[in-house]
């Protein structure tokens, strides 16, 4: 039976269905996580690219919208390696591309997340705050840090992309794993975007770690509907997190363009690249997808310094086409209502 190793999992989340919305930085909003806590599942916010003060704004935006739980997310990857030479050949790399927009490139690129494993503040946030659950994204901080969210009764879930990586976070105490599979839309959350990727899909991995490890597993990628839910929790997931299946929602913060590129043909032709952010993600076809670069883009999120200022240059000119339009595979199945009605339809679609 599903989850039956954790049968208090939704309990302990605070919620009535095994559905959790993925956190999609520049995505998701207060009002989306809301709008699916209210339904019964659990919302979930970005904070990671927000700042600390966003953060904040966030927090207190959703808790104007809800009294449920929430999760909220950030991102664990070692501090980048600033590369002078490489980002000086990466930006004359682009050059023309901002010169077809009329736009010049930056001078300099700069790292403009900073991640968690450093980032005191946002610890500091997080002890006063006290969200329900804080997810990690590409990695672990340090134990301190770890053992600081626990005692303020925060949960912590993190992401796993294999076996070894998820044997890392359960040895760390995290309380539940994500696995993502590879058709999972936006950033792999691989511990080391170097090393070699294994590329399990969801429904593998998701068995994988439910035989091997000793912990709620929440199975994420591809997943659309209730079908692909069922499909999990039979599989031993004790829940699924979807991000796509929420981008086309009324509460989402995706542009015009990264919701017409959803329902076109670009929604069958994913590609996973690099050349955006640095790190390897899922995005929907599009110019910036086919310049093929992934090899010369400098270390994350330096690299995303001047893939937004391309969007930003595109947007101006009128093209779309250089977004970070991320979805996972399961795009074609998206579809258009409010994040609330859309949960309440997963849910019933599982029973």
């Amino acid at each position: 039976m599903a989850g039956a190793k954790n049968p208090d999992f939704l309990k302990r989340l605070g919620i009535e269905w095994p559905i959790l919305q993925a956190p999609m930085a520049g995505t998701s909003t207060p009002a989306m996580a809301a709008a699916v806590s209210d339904a019964g599942g659990l919302g979930g916010l970005a904070v990671g690219a927000a700042g600390v003060e966003g953060a904040r704004r966030m927090l207190s935006d959703y808790r104007a919208r809800s009294n449920r739980p929430v999760n909220v997310n950030v991102f664990a990857h070692a501090p980048a390696r600033a590369d002078a030479k490489r980002e000086a050949a990466w930006i004359a790399r682009l050059r023309p591309r901002f010169a077809e927009l009329g736009a010049t490139p930056p001078a300099a690129l700069s790292e403009i997340y900073t991640s968690f494993v450093e980032d005191d503040a946002m610890l500091a946030l997080f002890l006063a705050e006290r969200p329900n659950v804080v997810s990690l994204h590409f990695g672990l901080p340090d134990a301190t840090r770890l053992r600081a969210l626990k005692e303020a009764g925060i949960l912590l879930l993190a992401t796993a992309t294999s076996l070894s990586e998820a044997r890392t976070l359960a040895a760390a105490g995290v309380d539940a794993i994500v696995a993502q599979g590879y058709e999972a839309g936006g950033h792999r959350g691989m511990f080391d975007p170097d090393a070699p990727d294994d590329r399990l899909g969801v429904f593998a991995l998701t068995r994988i770690l439910a035989r091997e490890i000793d912990l709620p597993i929440v199975a994420a990628g591809g997943i659309m509907d209730g079908a692909g839910v069922a499909a999990a929790l039979s599989l031993g997931a004790a829940a699924a997190q979807l991000g796509t299946a929420y981008i086309a929602t009324d509460e989402s913060a995706a542009d015009e363009g990264h919701r017409a590129a959803l329902f076109s043909d670009a929604a069958h032709r994913t590609v996973m690249t690099r050349a955006i952010s640095g790190r390897p993600a899922r995005c929907l076809a599009n110019r910036f997808t086919a310049l093929g670069l992934d090899a010369e883009a400098p270390a994350y999120p330096i690299a995303y310094d001047l893939g937004k200022a391309l969007n930003a240059a595109g947007k101006a000119a009128g093209e779309r086409g250089y977004g970070a339009q991320w979805a996972g595979q399961g795009a074609p199945l998206a579809r258009k209502m409010s994040a609330g009605a859309l949960t309440r339809e997963i849910a019933a679609e599982i029973r």
